[in-house]
C-alpha cells in the first residue's frame, strides 16, 4: 500500500513545497480582447485598430492586451478599453475563451473575449491612436491573429443575445418608430424581416407604449412614435425569452 505524502510540520517546509509546485506549473500567457459593437446610421459596426506587429502590418485588430499579474481578466478588459479609447461607463460581457495552441505567433497565448454593444453617438472616442475607428462588420474578411474568428463568435453571441434581451432599445432614441426598430434588428441580425410579422411579434409582447406622437422631418409617411416599457419588461421578462424573428 502506497504511503501518503508527509505533511510538512513547519512553515518553512510548506513554503519550499509551494515554491516547487509553482515552478512545476506550465507558464501560459493570458490576454483579453474587447469586441466593441456600435450602431449608427442603420449599420452595425465594430471598433478596430491597426496591428502594431510586423507580420500583421496593415491588418486590422481588436482592442487587446496581456493581463497583468495583479489584475483579474475583467479588470484587464476594462483597462484595455479605457486606455485604447478613453471611453468610460461601457459595460462588458465575457463571451468566450480562445485557446488554440497556434493562435499567436509568440507562443501559447489564451485569450478571453469581452463584448459590448453601444450607441456610437453617445460614446465619443477620446483616443484614436493606431487609426482607431469604427468599421462596418459585414465589410471585414481578414484580420490580424485569429481576430476574425473572435469577431465572428462574438457577432453570433450578439445576434442570440438581442433576441433574448431588449438590448437594442438602448440604441434607439427615447421615442422611436417601428421602422427604426426594424432597421435596428435587421442590421444586427443581418436579415430582411417581414414588416407585418415583425410588428405583430412586438405588439404581442405588449412592451411598447404608444406616445400618440408622429415622426417629424422625414421623407416618408410619418410613423407613430413609441417608447419601450422597461418597468413592465422587468416584471414580465419571460415574455421575451425565446423570441425568434
Amino acid at each position: 500500500m502506497q504511503k501518503a505524502a508527509a505533511i510538512p510540520n513547519s512553515s518553512t517546509g510548506l513554503i519550499k513545497d509551494m515554491d516547487l509546485l509553482v515552478e512545476s506549473y506550465p507558464k501560459v500567457a493570458l490576454t483579453v480582447d474587447c469586441v466593441i459593437f456600435g450602431f449608427e446610421d442603420n449599420k452595425l459596426k465594430v471598433l478596430l485598430i491597426r496591428s502594431d506587429i510586423d507580420m500583421y502590418k496593415d491588418e486590422w485588430s481588436l482592442l487587446g492586451d496581456f493581463a497583468k499579474e495583479s489584475e483579474s481578466l475583467e479588470e484587464a478588459a476594462y483597462r484595455v478599453l479605457r486606455q485604447r479609447t478613453g471611453m468610460q461607463n461601457v459595460y462588458l460581457d465575457q463571451v468566450h475563451t480562445f485557446s488554440n495552441p497556434n493562435r499567436h505567433p509568440g507562443g501559447r497565448v489564451i485569450t478571453v473575449a469581452y463584448c459590448s454593444l453601444l450607441n456610437i453617438r453617445h460614446h465619443q472616442l477620446q483616443i484614436t491612436d493606431n487609426e482607431l475607428h469604427w468599421h462596418n462588420v459585414n465589410d471585414l474578411d481578414s484580420m490580424a491573429f485569429d481576430h476574425l474568428e473572435i469577431l465572428t463568435k462574438c457577432y453570433s453571441w450578439l445576434q442570440k443575445r438581442i433576441q433574448e434581451h431588449p438590448l437594442g432599445f438602448n440604441l434607439l432614441p427615447e421615442k422611436f418608430s417601428l421602422r427604426e426598430l426594424q432597421n435596428l434588428y435587421e442590421a444586427i441580425l443581418n436579415v430582411e424581416l417581414d414588416r407585418r410579422n415583425f410588428r405583430k411579434k412586438f405588439f404581442s409582447m405588449d412592451f411598447l407604449i404608444d406616445t400618440g406622437e408622429l415622426e417629424e422631418d422625414v421623407k416618408h409617411r410619418p410613423g407613430k412614435l413609441y417608447q419601450f416599457n422597461f418597468e413592465k419588461y422587468e416584471k414580465n421578462k419571460r415574455k421575451w425569452v425565446g423570441i425568434d424573428f
